[in-house]
Protein backbone atom coordinates (compact mmCIF):
# COMPACT_ATOMS: atom_id res chain seq x y z
CA UNK A 1 0.00 0.00 0.00
CA UNK A 2 1.14 3.70 -1.01
CA UNK A 3 0.32 4.70 2.03
CA UNK A 4 2.37 8.54 2.28
CA UNK A 5 3.92 11.04 -0.44
CA UNK A 6 6.91 13.14 -0.11
CA UNK A 7 7.27 15.87 -2.98
CA UNK A 8 9.97 18.23 -3.35
CA UNK A 9 8.68 19.95 -6.84
CA UNK A 10 8.39 22.74 -8.63
CA UNK A 11 4.71 22.98 -8.34
CA UNK A 12 4.35 21.85 -4.91
CA UNK A 13 6.34 21.03 -1.80
CA UNK A 14 3.99 18.64 0.24
CA UNK A 15 1.05 15.80 -0.84
CA UNK A 16 -1.11 18.68 -0.46
CA UNK A 17 0.70 21.37 -2.22
CA UNK A 18 2.03 18.90 -4.98
CA UNK A 19 -2.18 17.89 -5.67
CA UNK A 20 -3.18 21.68 -5.83
CA UNK A 21 0.03 22.74 -8.71
CA UNK A 22 -1.37 19.10 -10.62
CA UNK A 23 -5.11 19.73 -10.25
CA UNK A 24 -3.81 23.36 -11.29
CA UNK A 25 -1.93 22.84 -14.43
CA UNK A 26 0.98 24.98 -13.12
CA UNK A 27 3.95 25.67 -14.57
CA UNK A 28 7.23 24.77 -12.37
CA UNK A 29 9.45 25.93 -15.46
CA UNK A 30 11.67 29.59 -15.16
CA UNK A 31 14.90 31.00 -16.26
CA UNK A 32 18.13 29.32 -14.94
CA UNK A 33 19.51 30.39 -11.71
CA UNK A 34 21.48 27.76 -10.37
CA UNK A 35 24.22 28.09 -13.13
CA UNK A 36 25.43 30.76 -15.18
CA UNK A 37 24.32 29.81 -18.61
CA UNK A 38 26.26 32.64 -21.10
CA UNK A 39 26.68 30.81 -24.19
CA UNK A 40 23.75 28.47 -23.87
CA UNK A 41 20.57 28.25 -26.60
CA UNK A 42 18.46 27.17 -24.18
CA UNK A 43 18.37 28.71 -20.88
CA UNK A 44 15.13 27.28 -18.79
CA UNK A 45 14.76 24.35 -16.52
CA UNK A 46 12.62 23.06 -13.76
CA UNK A 47 14.37 24.53 -10.53
CA UNK A 48 12.99 23.77 -7.09
CA UNK A 49 13.75 27.61 -5.45
CA UNK A 50 11.73 27.08 -2.75
CA UNK A 51 13.98 24.26 -1.55
CA UNK A 52 14.98 25.05 2.35
CA UNK A 53 15.62 21.51 3.90
CA UNK A 54 16.54 22.87 7.21
CA UNK A 55 12.81 23.38 8.44
CA UNK A 56 11.99 20.01 7.16
CA UNK A 57 14.91 17.29 8.18
CA UNK A 58 15.09 16.33 11.82
CA UNK A 59 18.65 14.48 11.74
CA UNK A 60 20.73 15.29 9.33
CA UNK A 61 23.51 17.58 9.07
CA UNK A 62 22.59 19.64 5.74
CA UNK A 63 26.04 21.26 5.31
CA UNK A 64 27.91 17.25 5.21
CA UNK A 65 25.17 16.75 2.43
CA UNK A 66 25.14 17.35 -1.33
CA UNK A 67 21.65 18.86 -3.09
CA UNK A 68 20.22 15.60 -4.22
CA UNK A 69 20.39 13.21 -1.04
CA UNK A 70 19.03 16.47 0.86
CA UNK A 71 16.21 16.20 -1.66
CA UNK A 72 15.93 12.88 -1.10
CA UNK A 73 15.53 12.74 3.21
CA UNK A 74 13.28 15.62 2.86
CA UNK A 75 10.62 14.26 0.39
CA UNK A 76 11.08 10.86 2.68
CA UNK A 77 10.77 13.07 6.30
CA UNK A 78 7.63 14.64 3.90
CA UNK A 79 5.88 11.10 2.93
CA UNK A 80 6.46 9.29 6.76
CA UNK A 81 4.24 12.57 8.08
CA UNK A 82 2.07 12.76 5.34
CA UNK A 83 0.84 8.88 6.02
CA UNK A 84 1.56 9.17 9.91
CA UNK A 85 3.68 6.83 10.71
CA UNK A 86 5.63 7.08 13.97
CA UNK A 87 8.99 5.54 12.33
CA UNK A 88 10.14 5.27 16.21
CA UNK A 89 7.62 2.57 16.50
CA UNK A 90 8.60 0.47 14.07
CA UNK A 91 11.99 -2.20 14.21
CA UNK A 92 14.73 0.17 12.64
CA UNK A 93 15.29 -3.23 10.44
CA UNK A 94 11.96 -3.75 9.20
CA UNK A 95 12.49 -0.33 7.32
CA UNK A 96 14.18 -0.18 4.03
CA UNK A 97 15.31 2.55 1.37
CA UNK A 98 15.14 2.33 -2.27
CA UNK A 99 16.52 5.57 -4.00
CA UNK A 100 16.78 5.76 -7.64
CA UNK A 101 18.38 8.38 -9.85
CA UNK A 102 20.30 9.63 -12.36
CA UNK A 103 23.22 11.66 -11.78
CA UNK A 104 24.07 11.21 -8.36
CA UNK A 105 25.27 14.18 -6.67
CA UNK A 106 25.72 15.68 -9.71
CA UNK A 107 26.34 19.06 -8.27
CA UNK A 108 29.08 17.62 -6.33
CA UNK A 109 30.60 15.91 -9.21
CA UNK A 110 30.17 19.38 -11.14
CA UNK A 111 31.97 21.32 -7.93
CA UNK A 112 34.85 19.01 -7.96
CA UNK A 113 35.52 19.13 -11.69
CA UNK A 114 35.80 23.12 -11.50
CA UNK A 115 38.00 23.28 -8.61
CA UNK A 116 40.32 20.65 -10.17
CA UNK A 117 40.34 22.40 -13.66
CA UNK A 118 41.24 25.90 -11.81
CA UNK A 119 44.06 24.65 -9.49
CA UNK A 120 44.38 20.88 -9.30
CA UNK A 121 43.33 17.82 -7.24
CA UNK A 122 45.66 19.57 -3.85
CA UNK A 123 42.63 22.24 -4.03
CA UNK A 124 40.05 19.26 -3.61
CA UNK A 125 39.06 19.19 -0.18
CA UNK A 126 38.31 15.69 1.64
CA UNK A 127 34.94 16.09 2.75
CA UNK A 128 33.75 17.53 -0.89
CA UNK A 129 34.66 13.83 -2.29
CA UNK A 130 32.75 12.17 0.24
CA UNK A 131 29.56 13.72 -0.66
CA UNK A 132 30.02 12.69 -3.78
CA UNK A 133 29.06 8.75 -3.86
CA UNK A 134 25.63 7.92 -5.57
CA UNK A 135 24.57 5.54 -2.55
CA UNK A 136 25.14 8.58 -0.39
CA UNK A 137 21.11 9.39 -1.46
CA UNK A 138 19.84 6.52 0.49
CA UNK A 139 22.00 6.67 3.21
CA UNK A 140 20.19 10.00 3.45
CA UNK A 141 16.88 8.73 4.07
CA UNK A 142 18.22 6.20 6.20
CA UNK A 143 20.40 8.53 8.76
CA UNK A 144 17.40 11.47 8.53
CA UNK A 145 15.10 8.29 9.59
CA UNK A 146 16.96 6.50 11.68
CA UNK A 147 16.33 3.14 10.14
CA UNK A 148 18.56 -0.02 9.35
CA UNK A 149 16.95 -2.06 6.56
CA UNK A 150 18.55 -2.47 3.25
CA UNK A 151 20.00 0.71 1.60
CA UNK A 152 20.52 1.12 -2.01
CA UNK A 153 20.19 3.39 -4.99
CA UNK A 154 19.15 2.46 -8.44
CA UNK A 155 21.03 4.02 -11.18
CA UNK A 156 18.89 3.44 -14.27
CA UNK A 157 18.67 6.75 -15.47
CA UNK A 158 14.86 8.14 -16.24
CA UNK A 159 13.29 4.85 -15.29
CA UNK A 160 14.93 4.20 -11.97
CA UNK A 161 12.62 5.23 -9.16
CA UNK A 162 10.21 2.93 -11.23
CA UNK A 163 12.62 0.40 -10.88
CA UNK A 164 12.97 1.67 -7.08
CA UNK A 165 9.57 1.36 -6.58
CA UNK A 166 9.48 -2.37 -8.29
CA UNK A 167 12.48 -3.27 -5.81
CA UNK A 168 10.56 -1.96 -2.40
CA UNK A 169 7.35 -3.90 -3.80
CA UNK A 170 9.05 -7.10 -3.73
CA UNK A 171 11.13 -6.35 -0.32
CA UNK A 172 7.68 -5.90 1.25
CA UNK A 173 5.82 -8.73 -0.79
CA UNK A 174 8.58 -11.20 0.39
CA UNK A 175 7.85 -10.55 4.27
CA UNK A 176 11.75 -9.13 3.73
CA UNK A 177 10.49 -5.42 5.36
CA UNK A 178 7.57 -3.77 6.90
CA UNK A 179 8.16 -0.21 5.83
CA UNK A 180 9.84 1.16 2.21
CA UNK A 181 10.85 4.42 1.29
CA UNK A 182 10.96 4.31 -2.33
CA UNK A 183 11.15 7.16 -4.95
CA UNK A 184 14.06 9.14 -6.70
CA UNK A 185 15.71 12.57 -6.72
CA UNK A 186 18.14 14.75 -8.99
CA UNK A 187 19.43 18.08 -9.33
CA UNK A 188 19.55 20.58 -11.87
CA UNK A 189 23.24 20.97 -13.17
CA UNK A 190 25.11 22.51 -15.87
CA UNK A 191 27.02 19.49 -17.16
CA UNK A 192 23.71 17.54 -17.23
CA UNK A 193 21.45 20.80 -18.94
CA UNK A 194 24.67 20.84 -21.17
CA UNK A 195 24.65 17.40 -22.41
CA UNK A 196 20.91 17.24 -23.18
CA UNK A 197 21.71 20.44 -24.96
CA UNK A 198 24.05 19.20 -27.01
CA UNK A 199 21.86 16.20 -27.99
CA UNK A 200 19.23 18.58 -29.25
CA UNK A 201 16.67 17.53 -27.22
CA UNK A 202 15.92 20.66 -25.13
CA UNK A 203 12.86 23.06 -25.75
CA UNK A 204 13.43 26.76 -25.88
CA UNK A 205 10.49 27.98 -23.26
CA UNK A 206 8.11 25.13 -22.48
CA UNK A 207 7.57 21.16 -22.97
CA UNK A 208 4.76 19.92 -24.72
CA UNK A 209 4.09 16.63 -24.85
CA UNK A 210 2.17 14.95 -27.40
CA UNK A 211 1.47 18.51 -29.18
CA UNK A 212 2.16 18.06 -32.63
CA UNK A 213 4.60 21.22 -32.50
CA UNK A 214 6.83 20.15 -29.75
CA UNK A 215 10.01 21.11 -29.79
CA UNK A 216 12.11 19.04 -26.72
CA UNK A 217 12.16 18.71 -23.19
CA UNK A 218 12.86 21.09 -19.72
CA UNK A 219 15.86 19.91 -17.54
CA UNK A 220 14.23 19.66 -13.97
CA UNK A 221 15.09 18.48 -10.33
CA UNK A 222 13.71 17.42 -7.50
CA UNK A 223 12.80 14.92 -4.57
CA UNK A 224 9.95 12.42 -4.57
CA UNK A 225 9.89 9.65 -1.97
CA UNK A 226 6.59 7.37 -1.19
CA UNK A 227 5.84 5.16 1.29
CA UNK A 228 5.13 1.74 0.71
CA UNK A 229 4.27 -0.55 3.80
CA UNK A 230 2.30 -3.75 3.66
CA UNK A 231 -1.17 -4.33 3.79
CA UNK A 232 -1.37 -5.81 7.07
CA UNK A 233 1.49 -3.27 8.11
CA UNK A 234 -1.16 -0.38 7.27
CA UNK A 235 -4.66 -1.95 8.61
CA UNK A 236 -2.92 -2.39 11.81
CA UNK A 237 -2.32 1.42 12.27
CA UNK A 238 -4.94 2.40 10.90
CA UNK A 239 -3.65 3.85 7.54
CA UNK A 240 -6.01 5.08 4.89
CA UNK A 241 -3.57 4.23 1.68
CA UNK A 242 -3.82 6.32 -1.43
CA UNK A 243 -3.79 3.05 -3.76
CA UNK A 244 -2.62 -0.68 -4.20
CA UNK A 245 0.83 -1.19 -5.63
CA UNK A 246 -0.53 -4.40 -8.39
CA UNK A 247 2.68 -4.78 -9.74
CA UNK A 248 5.17 -3.61 -12.56
CA UNK A 249 7.38 -4.73 -15.31
CA UNK A 250 11.11 -4.28 -16.45
CA UNK A 251 12.82 -5.04 -19.78
CA UNK A 252 15.74 -3.30 -21.51
CA UNK A 253 16.34 -3.37 -25.12
CA UNK A 254 19.76 -1.88 -25.68
CA UNK A 255 19.16 -1.28 -29.22
CA UNK A 256 20.66 2.09 -29.00
CA UNK A 257 21.85 4.66 -26.04
CA UNK A 258 19.33 7.09 -26.67
CA UNK A 259 16.65 6.05 -28.98
CA UNK A 260 13.59 4.39 -27.63
CA UNK A 261 11.74 1.41 -29.20
CA UNK A 262 8.24 1.35 -29.71
CA UNK A 263 8.24 -2.96 -29.69
CA UNK A 264 10.27 -3.18 -26.50
CA UNK A 265 8.18 -0.87 -24.28
CA UNK A 266 4.85 -2.21 -25.73
CA UNK A 267 6.35 -5.85 -24.42
CA UNK A 268 7.63 -3.78 -20.74
CA UNK A 269 3.48 -2.59 -20.71
CA UNK A 270 2.42 -6.09 -21.27
CA UNK A 271 5.15 -8.19 -18.77
CA UNK A 272 3.34 -4.70 -16.48
CA UNK A 273 -0.34 -6.06 -17.16
CA UNK A 274 0.76 -9.67 -16.70
CA UNK A 275 2.65 -8.92 -13.28
CA UNK A 276 -0.11 -6.88 -11.77
CA UNK A 277 -3.07 -9.37 -13.02
CA UNK A 278 -4.98 -6.85 -14.87
CA UNK A 279 -6.06 -6.39 -18.73
CA UNK A 280 -5.61 -3.02 -20.61
CA UNK A 281 -8.95 -2.40 -20.75
CA UNK A 282 -9.19 -2.60 -16.76
CA UNK A 283 -6.61 0.54 -17.62
CA UNK A 284 -8.09 4.04 -16.42
CA UNK A 285 -5.14 6.17 -16.77
CA UNK A 286 -1.89 6.26 -17.94
CA UNK A 287 0.67 8.47 -16.42
CA UNK A 288 3.15 8.51 -19.16
CA UNK A 289 6.92 9.04 -19.48
CA UNK A 290 5.78 12.13 -21.63
CA UNK A 291 9.52 13.63 -22.30
CA UNK A 292 8.08 16.42 -25.05
CA UNK A 293 10.70 15.61 -27.94
CA UNK A 294 9.60 14.26 -30.88
CA UNK A 295 10.94 10.68 -30.89
CA UNK A 296 9.80 9.64 -27.68
CA UNK A 297 6.25 11.17 -27.69
CA UNK A 298 5.94 9.14 -31.28
CA UNK A 299 7.30 6.09 -29.39
CA UNK A 300 5.44 5.87 -26.40
CA UNK A 301 2.09 6.52 -28.64
CA UNK A 302 3.20 3.85 -30.73
CA UNK A 303 3.66 1.41 -28.11
CA UNK A 304 0.36 2.57 -26.36
CA UNK A 305 -1.64 1.86 -29.26
CA UNK A 306 -0.19 -1.82 -29.66
CA UNK A 307 -0.13 -2.35 -26.06
CA UNK A 308 -3.85 -1.36 -25.36
CA UNK A 309 -4.90 -2.62 -29.24
CA UNK A 310 -5.49 0.68 -30.44
CA UNK A 311 -7.98 1.23 -27.58
CA UNK A 312 -5.50 3.33 -25.39
CA UNK A 313 -7.24 5.09 -21.94
CA UNK A 314 -6.68 8.99 -21.55
CA UNK A 315 -2.75 9.99 -21.26
CA UNK A 316 -1.05 12.88 -19.71
CA UNK A 317 2.40 13.92 -19.13
CA UNK A 318 3.23 15.82 -16.03
CA UNK A 319 6.49 16.50 -17.31
CA UNK A 320 4.44 19.67 -19.17
CA UNK A 321 4.38 20.42 -15.19
CA UNK A 322 7.89 20.00 -13.67
CA UNK A 323 10.18 19.69 -16.32
CA UNK A 324 12.09 16.27 -16.27
CA UNK A 325 13.17 15.75 -13.34
CA UNK A 326 15.29 12.71 -14.29
CA UNK A 327 15.95 10.16 -11.65
CA UNK A 328 12.92 11.81 -9.79
CA UNK A 329 10.52 11.41 -12.77
CA UNK A 330 8.76 8.23 -12.25
CA UNK A 331 8.01 8.57 -8.95
CA UNK A 332 6.45 12.05 -9.28
CA UNK A 333 4.56 9.73 -12.00
CA UNK A 334 3.47 7.24 -9.27
CA UNK A 335 2.45 10.17 -6.95
CA UNK A 336 0.26 11.67 -9.41
CA UNK A 337 -1.61 8.33 -10.52
CA UNK A 338 -2.10 7.61 -6.33
CA UNK A 339 -3.31 11.18 -6.20
CA UNK A 340 -5.56 9.89 -9.65
CA UNK A 341 -6.97 7.04 -7.99
CA UNK A 342 -7.42 8.82 -4.38
CA UNK A 343 -9.18 11.96 -5.38
CA UNK A 344 -10.44 11.33 -8.50
CA UNK A 345 -8.83 13.43 -11.07
CA UNK A 346 -6.86 13.20 -14.25
CA UNK A 347 -3.94 15.48 -14.46
CA UNK A 348 -3.31 17.12 -17.36
CA UNK A 349 -1.16 17.77 -20.25
CA UNK A 350 -0.28 21.65 -19.94
CA UNK A 351 1.37 23.40 -23.39
CA UNK A 352 -0.76 21.60 -25.67
CA UNK A 353 -2.38 23.04 -28.81
CA UNK A 354 -2.30 21.40 -31.73
CA UNK A 355 -3.42 17.57 -31.80
CA UNK A 356 -0.32 15.66 -33.91
CA UNK A 357 -2.17 13.89 -36.60
CA UNK A 358 0.21 10.72 -36.25
CA UNK A 359 -1.36 10.08 -32.55
CA UNK A 360 -4.84 11.28 -33.67
CA UNK A 361 -6.37 8.55 -31.02
CA UNK A 362 -4.57 9.97 -28.32
CA UNK A 363 -6.34 11.64 -25.13
CA UNK A 364 -3.85 13.74 -23.81
CA UNK A 365 -6.12 15.62 -21.59
CA UNK A 366 -4.88 18.74 -22.26
CA UNK A 367 -4.36 21.83 -20.30
CA UNK A 368 -7.03 21.00 -17.52
CA UNK A 369 -7.62 18.44 -14.96
CA UNK A 370 -10.57 16.36 -15.37
CA UNK A 371 -12.58 14.38 -12.83
CA UNK A 372 -12.61 10.79 -12.90
CA UNK A 373 -13.08 7.70 -11.41
CA UNK A 374 -9.88 5.61 -11.81
CA UNK A 375 -9.85 2.34 -10.11
CA UNK A 376 -6.11 1.41 -12.21
CA UNK A 377 -4.04 3.39 -13.01
CA UNK A 378 -0.49 2.72 -15.43
CA UNK A 379 3.15 5.02 -14.88
CA UNK A 380 5.43 5.02 -17.74
CA UNK A 381 9.22 4.98 -16.98
CA UNK A 382 11.72 4.90 -20.02
CA UNK A 383 15.44 5.88 -19.87
CA UNK A 384 18.41 5.72 -22.10
CA UNK A 385 19.97 2.40 -23.07
CA UNK A 386 16.42 0.87 -23.04
CA UNK A 387 15.97 0.54 -19.71
CA UNK A 388 11.90 0.53 -19.50
CA UNK A 389 10.06 0.38 -16.28
CA UNK A 390 6.31 0.28 -15.77
CA UNK A 391 4.53 0.71 -12.56
CA UNK A 392 0.71 -0.34 -12.05
CA UNK A 393 -1.54 1.03 -9.24
CA UNK A 394 -4.93 0.10 -7.99
CA UNK A 395 -7.61 1.66 -5.95
CA UNK A 396 -8.21 -0.04 -2.36
CA UNK A 397 -11.49 -1.73 -1.96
Amino acid sequence: MITGLGPVSNIGIGAAAFESGLRGGHNGISAITSFDTAGFPRTMAGEVRAFEPEPILRRLDTAAWGRSSLFAAAAARLAVRDAGLRVDRVPPHRVGVAVGTTSGESKVTEEMGRRIVDHGFPALPGDLAEHLPAGRLAAAVSEELGVTGESVTLATACSASNYALGYAYDLVANGDADVMLTGGADSVCRWAHAGFVRLGAVADKACAPFDRDRSGMITAEGGAMLLLESADHARARGATPYAEVLGYGLNCDARHMVAPDAASIAECMRLAHRNAGVRPDDIDYVCAHGTGTAANDATEAAALEDAFDGRVPPVSSIKSMLGHTMGAASAFGVMAAALAIARGFLPPTINWSNPDPAMARLDPIPNHARPARVRVAQNNGFAFGGNNAIVLLGAVS
